[in-house]
């Protein structure tokens, strides 16, 4: 009867059990793990059947930094629907299933051991997340699943690098490009006072950063994108960087999906290899510099606190009183002043 009662008190008061709570998170984070696999590109698109960016990676980094190591099987069930349907054998997405969940977690230890913070507001934050998260954490996901694909026949051993070098590519660009974006969302507050012509420049910021993107499907010039990327960076930080370099690299894979644009009239290998070195570029360039514009800014208003904090002070302390400073020193040979005061002076000494 009291376990029907709290049943009760906690339906009627909205709150829900943890291992409930739990679990809706975990199943809420396999599917949107699968719903991101669903939005790679295409899988002939890339040399050995891989897309050219693996957004699932960066959704399964970001949960465990948000929720905890409680959400891996979330990862776990999304990684084993995600690769099920792509053709290989049982042990096969068996394999790639542990390679896609270890990862992350591999990721997120890495940076708990360098003291990372969500909020991703520091220089060393980000070197980590770039260095640490993305970079070595995903070697572990390349590593197992091209050795699962050997293993079971799926891929020649002389293909074995190439793969590697791709998937490994993969998913530290979905690291690069999802994971910042998601931490900026969790903490990104509307400033107050904003004003009109704030609102102006970042629909303006908008606009022109889905233009020079959209403009790489017309033409090869991909460095039409960094001057919006820099805008975002010194205006908006990383709230305004991350989502201005998402929408560049969705409308860019765009182009190499349709090969046009700087995309048209070359090899598919070659293609891949310039998005992936554009991409990363782009990453490293909103991310480095829009948290190097972040610290400039709180250093600034640092110091502004401080130097009120000392006007307070002095203000404080009053006027100087300047009555009994003490007489400069005298020159040698000099006479002593005297007093007048009392008429005694050296005329009229006895």
């Amino acid at each position: 009867m009291t376990a029907t009662a709290h049943a009760l008190r906690t339906v009627r008061h909205g709150r829900l059990p943890r291992h409930v709570t739990t679990s809706l998170q975990i199943l809420a984070l396999a599917a949107v793990y699968v719903g991101a696999a669903k939005l790679g590109l295409p899988q002939e698109l890339s040399p050995g059947g891989i897309s050219p960016l693996w957004p699932p990676a960066g959704f399964a980094l970001a949960a465990l930094l948000l929720f905890g190591l409680r959400m891996w099987p979330g990862i776990a069930i999304g990684a084993f629907c995600a690769n099920v349907t792509a053709g290989p054998s049982v042990p096969a997405v068996l394999a790639i299933t542990v390679g896609d969940t270890l990862a992350p977690i591999c990721a997120y230890h890495l940076l708990h051991r360098a003291g990372f913070h969500v909020a991703a507001q520091r220089l060393r934050d980000v070197l980590a997340l770039i260095f640490l998260g993305a970079l070595a954490g995903m070697v572990v996901s390349a590593t197992i699943g091209s050795s699962a694909l050997v293993l079971t026949g799926r891929l020649p051993a002389s293909g074995f690098w190439p793969r590697w070098s791709v998937w490994w590519a993969d998913d530290a660009r979905g690291v690069l490009v999802v994971t910042p974006l998601l931490l900026v969302l969790r903490s990104v507050r509307l400033p107050r006072g904003v004003t009109a012509l704030h609102w102006v420049e970042a629909w303006a910021l908008a606009g022109a950063t889905i233009a020079a993107a959209l403009s790489v499907n017309i033409s090869a010039f991909l460095f039409m994108v960094f001057p919006c990327l820099i805008w975002a960076a010194f205006r908006f930080q990383l709230a305004g960087a991350a989502p201005c370099q998402l929408a560049i690299s969705t409308l860019v894979m765009i182009a190499l999906a349709n090969r046009t644009g700087a995309f048209a009239h070359r090899e598919p290998v070659l293609n891949v290899i310039t998005f992936q070195a554009f991409n990363l570029a782009t990453a490293l360039t909103a991310l480095l510099l829009s948290v190097i514009i972040a610290e400039r800014n709180r250093t600034q208003q640092e110091i502004r606190q401080v130097c009120g904090q000392l006007a307070e002070l002095v203000a404080e302390l009053g006027p100087v009183d300047t009555t009994h400073r003490r007489p400069p020193p005298r020159k040698s040979g000099e006479t002593p002043p005297t007093d007048d005061t009392n008429g005694a002076g050296p005329e009229g000494a006895r």
